[in-house]
């Protein structure tokens, strides 16, 4: 049994009928330069005018998105915000590295700007009582780890960094910061953020005051600021 190709025959608008009614059944045939270059044309200008209901319908994402930011701008402006810009914080950390310091030892500086009132990291580290805050204080001097990085949260609860924190142990304290700690708390848990009070420059110290209770035996300060009080305490 013999097949025969079936004659070409040419529609009113110049494209190829299959006579069969099925192309597969016409087999392999060859498509005329003349209509594969009619068929990119048709199909160009087809890509480039897009149908009239997407043109209606492309403008509603942005404005739900316009709107959304509209309400999260007005929730944050309207209630407390600590919880939010916490998780902001986790998501787009703030660029910063510890190195040298003038005041003392290591301290953290801004890699870059930082607006007022901005969370610029969290005090990382142990979460311990009173009681094993003050064994580990003595086993530190007993192992030449002089400098302290604990940080009170409140009455019972004390956060250790100086084994297991991160950069925020190397901010040095200042008489007149350009930060400021404070306690939020985020699902029940309270956690130390660093704040910041003003402006602050790439390249600048980051900088708290510790807040030390008064004691008999001081601890100098070296901030350097002008309206340094001397002593840490």
């Amino acid at each position: 049994t013999s097949f025969s190709t079936p004659k070409k025959k040419k529609r009113d608008d110049g494209m190829r009928e299959h006579v069969t009614g099925c192309a597969r059944s016409e087999g392999y045939y060859k498509i005329d330069k003349k209509d594969k270059v009619k068929y990119l044309n048709n199909s160009r200008a087809f890509a480039e005018e897009p149908p009239a209901d997407t043109q209606v319908r492309n403008p509603l994402p942005n404005a739900r998105r316009s709107e959304q930011r509209r309400l999260l701008s007005s929730f944050t402006g309207s209630c407390d915000s600590d919880l939010l810009k916490f998780n902001q914080l986790k998501f787009r950390k703030k660029k910063l590295k510890f190195c040298k310091s003038h005041i003392h030892d290591w301290g953290l500086f801004a890699m870059e700007p930082i607006a007022a009132d901005e969370m610029v990291i969290e005090y990382v580290g142990q979460n311990i009582r009173q009681v094993i805050a003050d064994m580990r204080e003595k086993r530190y001097e007993d192992e030449g780890i002089g400098s302290s990085y604990m940080f009170r949260v409140d009455h019972d609860t004390i956060i250790d960094a100086t084994k297991c924190g991160n950069f925020a142990r190397f901010i040095n304290h200042s008489c007149n910061p350009n930060c400021y700690a404070k306690v939020i708390t985020v699902e029940s848990q309270k956690k130390i953020v660093i704040y910041s009070k003003q402006h602050i420059n790439v390249n600048e110290e980051i900088t708290y005051d510790y807040k030390f209770p008064i004691e008999d035996v001081k601890i100098p300060c070296l901030c350097g600021s002008e309206n340094c009080r001397g002593t840490l305490n």
